[in-house]
């Protein structure tokens, strides 16, 4: 898989962004050192002289302090974000197709209507991307409690997109090519 994404348009110039392949046989114990490699890369890009990222009792990666960083992974790709002095990230990568019924699921009705075609531009790979970057970025501080991803309600304003749950917004950006979509929130 050739990988050519890169931050979106609009993210802060401070982000650090690192892909690493994720080894044959493609496990999770490749994926979860390909995503703490890239972890590692994206902190020394940000300037973190802590490069270790270890896990959360509950499984989350924890990033140095000042250092709002979070990581995903397919079966082949691994990828990780750090923008300093954030409250906190999420990202995610999604290479799947996302049948109709997962979109039915995943998406309100007004979802659906007013951001996937013909009345908007997203594909049902990218929105559900941005809502795990999005749950990702606002699960991260904690303050919001126990909730699942597909309750986060997307929409778009002056050409942006955000993420809101309980009344709480995030900034989410997305890139995609043919075969793989890549989304960002930041929480500054």
């Amino acid at each position: 898989m050739t990988v050519e994404l890169e931050i979106p348009a609009g993210v802060t110039p401070a982000t650090s962004l690192e892909f690493h392949p994720v080894p044959w046989p493609h496990g999770p114990a490749q994926q979860f050192a390909a995503g703490r490699g890239a972890a590692a890369a994206a902190l020394a890009a940000a300037g973190s002289a802590d490069l270790t990222v270890p896990r959360d009792p509950d499984g989350r990666p924890r990033f140095p302090r000042g250092f709002a960083g979070s990581i995903s992974h397919t079966d082949r790709l691994a990828v990780a974000v750090v923008v300093p002095g954030a409250d906190a990230v999420g990202v995610d990568i999604e290479d799947a197709a996302i049948s109709p019924r997962m979109t039915e699921f995943v998406l309100s009705e007004r979802e659906r209507h007013t951001l996937l075609p013909p009345a908007g531009e997203y594909t049902p790979r990218e929105l559900f991307a941005a809502k795990e970057a999005a749950f990702k970025a606002m699960n991260g501080t904690g303050t919001l409690g126990d909730f699942l991803f597909w309750r986060i309600e997307l929409t778009r304003s002056d050409g942006a997109l955000t993420a809101s749950y309980r009344g709480e917004p995030v900034s989410v950006w997305i890139r995609s090519q043919e075969d793989l979509s890549f989304a960002v929130a930041i929480r500054p």
